[in-house]
């Protein structure tokens, strides 16, 4: 389908001047529905002058009647005898001298959020360089710290239906190829495998331990020094045929508990004994007075 010249600028005066939805307006300015929206929103192609498109002999105001009364209507132009034969040019894309230093953003953004994309594929929609590509992709740019990323689309660089394209036919590509070269090198012939032998080899990383066995003495557990509950509650087992007093045993493990519940005792006990003490050392200090009584 034959687009309008000055697309975007067609497409800004039909934003402005029409009441046609976004689709229509895309699909005869050859553009995304959403850059049409961001042209709505101020988002994208700011600062372009509107291009009359009836002024240009390229529509006709029927046609924007016809389209606007029927949202499902598609947008014709009008015939141009002088655009017959015309082929496209071919070569990189002409980028305008007041956008090319929006390039190296535009080149990090697609790095980034594409990096399925290739180069001669960022190339063709930004119109740059491989070399260019290859030193924001290794970080070596002269301008890396102040490059930050910015959609190609939104400024002005490329359309999003260029970028969906070439989005679209790296995932595809990306998509046939399974395996890698490398991959590929690495799969045997079908008589090399068949020739292999079933058993399983070791990693050559562990390679000469397949006879290492532990010693019997470490194989063999040390049980004699562990005890049972009788014995470390300092219980005696009976034996089998031995007859067991109850009462007994009732009135051992009663004493127990008394000596091990029973703080009062020890306490007592202590005083009992820093009492005694003190006696003992009055009774000196009075028996050394009465020497030295007896002395004088």
């Amino acid at each position: 389908m034959q687009k309008p010249l000055m697309a975007k600028a067609t497409a800004v005066w039909l934003v402005d001047n029409t009441t046609l939805s976004f689709k229509q307006i895309a699909d005869f300015c050859g553009l995304h529905e959403l850059e049409v929206q961001g042209i709505a929103d101020g988002d994208v192609a700011t600062g372009v002058k509107g291009f009359d498109p009836i002024a240009s002999n390229q529509l006709d105001q029927a046609e924007i009647d016809k389209a606007q009364g029927n949202p499902a209507y598609v947008l014709k132009i009008k015939h141009n005898p002088a655009a017959e034969g015309e082929e496209k040019r071919r070569g990189p894309r002409y980028t305008p001298l007041s956008k090319r230093q929006d390039r190296p953003a535009a080149i990090l953004w697609l790095v980034k959020f594409h990096p399925e994309l290739a180069d001669a594929q960022i190339a063709k929609l930004v119109g740059t360089t491989k070399p260019t590509i290859a030193s924001i992709r290794d970080r070596s740019h002269w301008n890396i710290q102040n490059i930050q990323p910015i959609d190609p689309v939104a400024l002005g660089l490329s359309k999003q239906s260029e970028l969906d394209a070439e989005v679209q036919k790296a995932a595809r590509k990306r998509s046939d190829d399974v395996m890698s070269d490398d991959e590929r090198r690495k799969l045997v012939s079908t008589e090399t495998s068949l020739s292999m032998s079933d058993e399983p080899r070791l990693p050559s990383a562990i390679a000469g331990l397949e006879n290492f066995t532990l010693s019997p003495k470490a194989e063999k557990a040390d049980t004699t020094n562990y005890r049972d509950a009788e014995s470390f509650f300092r219980k005696a087992v009976p034996d089998a045929g031995e007859r067991v007093d109850m009462d007994d045993i009732s009135e051992e493990d009663d004493l127990d508990d008394d000596a091990v519940t029973d703080p009062e005792a020890d306490i007592d006990h202590e005083i009992d004994a820093e009492a005694e003490a003190e006696a003992i050392e009055t009774d000196e200090a009075l028996d050394d007075d009465s020497d030295d009584n007896d002395r004088r």
